[in-house]
């Protein structure tokens, strides 16, 4: 396995496809083809390479979409998701002219009566296992996982979505086969809101699928809880960190480069085109990911330097010049918009700034992008809990967009307050105090989301606030302090296990600095590992964009989509 690959959710993911796909292939000592949608193209991908599916006698593999040349002697593995399209895809391989001597089918999901009926027809002669693995979902790093949906984000919020409840079911079926994977049945919380409903409604689903998974369960006996919680929060809980210009290496390359799927391109010295994968498989970049941006630009001409001195240059990965050119496209930094983006409501000192319009007048007047404007009004609003009529209106017309202030005003379909009454005082969520941590001046802000893992491996979170849709084990601690009955004997390999698993799921999308917050708080702990996933990972640009078509109806929000495909 690679290098980065060998630990975390990726590891955990390969093991589950080893212990069934692969444990059925050694069965028979034949080479075997492999069949993948884009699901199980992508989630393949993220977890193992080519060469360790040859040590498994699989000798090709092959898209269930493309055209195919029959190999009539040789049997096919199908790794699929559970819908009719895959399903009539399969079927077209053998209703006529068999493609393959037989079939082996994996589903990554429950598989519905009709489309298994439907091959029954069909193949049955050729099936020679038929299996859902339950693995719906993408390890996007070690502690970080996505459904690989950011069109769930429309579904979810907008006015006109005609397939909210659909998404939130899917949404359910998805954490449960992450759980299934992890081998765990953790607690479930949500936190509370009262002007939405989607996080208790998801955690309600979530519970009762949990309990009908592990009573199904294929050891036939009734899987008890786990030393684990599931927290469902909304994304309209923390509406600023993923608006914010943020200082670290990750966070900062993915909101001012143009970097897709996680590939960095760029022109090399002799004008050729190059690129860079930005994954685990790659130390460097997992060493430097998080630090903050000053701090990768001292190290980063030392380790040039190292290379040079040694002639070295790390093997066919990321190199040292390729996170230089980085460095270079990245632009200066813009120290009036990041002191208003860095400290909403305070200053560089950490004192609460009287009048916040005197910090955001300048921004506005200066000539930095629209996108930018927008977010610092954003911030500004968010920094407040919401602002009146009027001087919204001002703002808009400073900013100079008056034709697509639904950027500023969307924001009320995520129960995020925008427009007040002068009367109106919402309460803000207390805040833990880090005036003692050791951060660079410019970049003080904490993901509301850190507190929250931070409160819950405590066992600080607020009952009434975080409403317990099923209870934990009462051993439950964080912290790692289990009773000794329910402590098992610490395995080199991963100590951490000895504690517990906080698994957080973000409806609407997470942002690089929350995924850091999860790294940090298991740093710090040990005993606890946080996991945290969404549908999908924002960027602040792919954020505004979203919100902005969430007043668009569902022909219209099609056509972006398909452009954005072309």
């Amino acid at each position: 396995m690679a290098a980065g690959s060998d630990h975390g959710l990726k590891r955990d993911v390969w093991k589950r496809i080893k212990d069934t796909i692969i444990a059925d292939c050694r069965k028979s000592e034949v080479w075997k083809i492999l069949i993948l949608d884009a699901f199980t193209t992508k989630l393949l991908s993220s977890c193992c390479k080519m060469s360790d599916l040859m040590s498994e006698k699989i000798t090709i593999v092959e898209d269930l979409f493309k055209s195919r040349e029959p190999v009539p002697e040789m049997k096919a593995i199908y790794f699929m998701s559970p819908t009719a399209k895959c399903v009539d895809a399969f079927i077209a391989d053998f209703k006529t002219k068999p493609k393959y001597k037989a079939a082996y089918v994996y589903f990554t999901d429950y598989c519905p009566d009709d489309l298994f009926n439907n091959m029954k027809l069909y193949c049955a002669k050729y099936i020679r296992v038929c299996k859902e693995i339950n693995m719906c979902f993408m390890p996007q790093e070690a502690q970080v996982f996505t459904f690989d949906n950011p069109g769930a984000f429309q579904s979810i919020y907008s006015p006109n979505s005609q397939d909210k409840k659909k998404t939130l079911e899917t949404l359910a079926d998805q954490l449960v086969t992450l759980c299934a994977t992890l081998d765990e049945y953790p607690g479930v919380r949500y936190k509370k809101d009262s002007n939405m409903e989607n996080a208790k409604i998801l955690a309600e689903l979530v519970d009762t699928k949990l309990v009908r998974h592990y009573e199904l369960d294929d050891n036939s006996k009734k899987k008890g809880k786990t030393q684990a919680q599931l927290l469902i929060v909304e994304r309209g809980f923390d509406p600023v960190s993923p608006i914010l210009h943020e200082l670290t290496y990750q966070a900062m390359a993915y909101d001012l480069i143009d970097i897709q799927n996680d590939t960095y391109k760029y022109k090399g010295k002799d004008g050729s085109e190059k690129q860079a994968v930005l994954n685990e498989e790659d130390m460097l970049w997992v060493r430097l990911r998080h630090k903050h941006i000053a701090e990768v630009s001292e190290q980063i001409p030392k380790m040039v330097k190292e290379i040079s001195a040694s002639k070295k240059q790390p093997d066919g990965k990321i190199t040292i010049s390729n996170l230089a050119q980085m460095m270079k496209k990245m632009p200066s930094f813009r120290k009036q918009i990041t002191e208003v983006c860095s400290n909403v409501g305070s200053d560089v000192e950490g004192v609460k700034v009287k009048d916040p319009m005197r910090t955001l007048l300048p921004v506005l007047l200066h000539p930095y992008s629209t996108h930018d404007k927008i977010r610092a009004v954003l911030l500004y609003i968010f920094s407040l809990s919401g602002t009146t009529d009027e001087n919204l209106s001002k703002l808009i017309q400073h900013v100079k967009i008056e034709e697509e202030r639904e950027y500023i005003l969307n924001w009320k379909e995520l129960g995020v307050p925008i427009i007040t009454s002068p009367s109106f005082f919402s309460r803000k969520p207390s805040r833990r105090d880090r005036s003692q941590e050791q951060t660079y001046n410019l970049s003080r802000w904490t993901p509301v989301i850190k507190d929250v893992m931070e409160d819950a491996v405590e066992n600080k979170l607020d009952t009434k606030e975080w409403p317990h849709q099923s209870e934990c084990p009462a051993a439950w601690n964080g912290s790692g302090a289990v009773s000794a009955r329910q402590k098992h004997k610490a395995s080199a390999q991963d100590e951490r296990r000895t504690g517990s698993r906080l698994i957080i799921f973000v409806l609407g999308g997470i942002c690089f600095s929350e995924m850091r917050s999860a790294y940090e708080v298991t740093q710090a702990v040990k005993s606890c590992e946080v996991i945290i996933g969404s549908s999908h990972i924002l960027t602040p640009t792919s954020l505004l964009d979203d919100i902005k078509a969430l007043s668009k109806r569902p022909m219209e929000i099609l056509t972006i989509d398909e452009r954005s495909n072309a």
